[in-house]
């Protein structure tokens, strides 16, 4: 059994003074590797499987799906493509009536022992558990996706689009740094803070959060290989969820010995009739 609630910490961001950036590769000219200022805040996160009404993604703006693979590793970024792109496109359909989705990249990140990192290794190695409070898309990046999205793959237009990520354990059941999402209808418009982050090749903008006591937090005890937590990122249609900030956490239940958390996330575009 597991508690209703776990008491942890998550790191925001603490001021919305001047957009953060941060730097996935050494800043240059001496700078920091991160412009914002940012803190661990207590957080109380609910135990999702206990919820007596599942969230849903069309509501709190995430789910947790039974979804089994094909695939008997995460090893080989072909197979990952070929077939674990298939899989997840058929999920996103399925899970939210789009007319067709489109996968558009992934992450396979391993946790460095010992080690909780705001967005991952910044040496160009494997990515690490994210613990920063965010979303990946602002609405300028969400447009952008879908432009080149639509040059990519020669269509036109999308009365209505959205972006979601798929989240899997690779192997072992997540209890070391589980992610934690947050209820979109507890999130206000002026939480979120439109940041740069730089990598080697691209710049991307995200949303960072500003912490909220209205927050509510969720996370799913021991995900399991055929389980894919689903998360809303980003909706172009009003009402609809449109951004679930999420960030990895340090379990205090962790048993000791438990080796790092392996996963992998998708992220998907879907296009709606």
């Amino acid at each position: 059994m597991h508690p209703a609630t776990v008491d942890a910490t998550l790191e925001y961001l603490q001021s919305a003074d001047r957009k953060p950036v941060t730097w996935m590769l050494a800043p240059p000219g001496g700078h920091a590797w991160d412009t914002g200022d940012y803190a661990s805040m207590p957080v109380t996160i609910r135990d999702g499987r206990a919820a007596g009404d599942p969230p849903a993604l069309d509501r709190e703006g995430f789910q947790l799906c039974s979804a089994p693979s094909a695939m008997p590793s995460f090893a080989g970024r072909d197979a990952i493509e070929r077939v674990y792109y298939r899989e997840m496109e058929a999920l996103a359909r399925a899970v939210t009536g789009a007319r067709r989705a489109i996968v558009f990249d992934h992450l396979v990140r391993r946790r460095d022992p010992g080690t909780l990192t705001p967005f991952g290794a910044r040496d160009g190695q494997r990515p690490s558990t994210a613990t920063r409070v965010h979303c990946d898309f602002t609405p300028a990046s969400a447009q952008r996706r879908l432009a080149l999205e639509m040059e990519a793959h020669g269509f036109r237009s999308a009365a209505r689009h959205a972006i979601l990520n798929l989240w899997r354990t690779t192997r072992l059941p997540v209890l070391d740094a589980p992610l934690a999402v947050c209820d979109a209808r507890t999130v206000a418009r002026s939480d979120l803070v439109a940041a740069d982050i730089v990598y080697p090749t691209r710049t991307g903008e995200i949303f960072e959060v500003l912490h909220n006591p209205a927050h509510a937090w969720t996370y799913f005890p021991a995900m399991q290989f055929d389980e894919v937590l689903v998360f809303k990122q980003y909706d172009s249609l009003d009402g609809m969820p449109c951004f679930t900030p999420h960030a990895a956490f340090a379990h205090p239940d962790t048993p000791p010995g438990t080796p790092p958390r392996e996963s992998i996330e998708i992220r998907c575009l879907l296009i709606f009739d």
